[in-house]
């Protein structure tokens, strides 16, 4: 994962947080990759909403479960998260934007192919004072095709 740069004038506060959700969007990106649904849906709250195109929005951690573990028996990763901006809301909340590159494969016929999307992502401090997914979606900007 590539890490967000720092903003100028960011407090200690802001920058420990920042640090926080990067470490958490580091290990997401890891259990994408790894295709392990188990650590994917302990990257969220239990009332997170997963937003994934073309499909209805999966809402708690048994609909999350279940759309990652979809994914994973179509696809694999080979993605690479770049982090745009962590702005932090409020003490327990803040936004995220990113943006990944990288590779799928397609499980079925053993074919790779580009894949690239920018992300949004809000997190929520949980009760044990960790930086959780409340909300995630993302969208492609690999060009249409034609």
């Amino acid at each position: 994962m590539k890490p967000s740069i720092r903003p100028s004038g960011e407090d200690a506060a802001a920058s420990s947080a920042r640090l926080e959700i990067e470490k958490a969007l580091a290990q997401y990106e890891a259990a994408l990759n790894a295709s392990d649904t188990m650590a994917v849906a302990k990257m969220f709250v239990a009332d997170a909403v997963f937003m994934a195109p073309n499909n209805p929005s999966a809402i708690g951690l048994d609909a999350i479960w279940k759309a990652y573990d979809g994914i994973f028996q179509t696809i694999t990763f080979d993605t690479e998260l770049t982090v745009e901006e962590v702005v932090q809301t409020a003490p327990e909340w803040a936004f995220v934007r990113t943006s990944s590159k990288g590779f799928v494969t397609v499980k079925a016929t053993e074919q790779r192919v580009p894949d690239a999307n920018h992300e949004l992502f809000i997190f929520q401090r949980d009760a044990s004072n960790q930086w959780k997914i409340a909300r995630y979606s993302f969208a492609t900007t690999n060009p249409l095709p034609h």
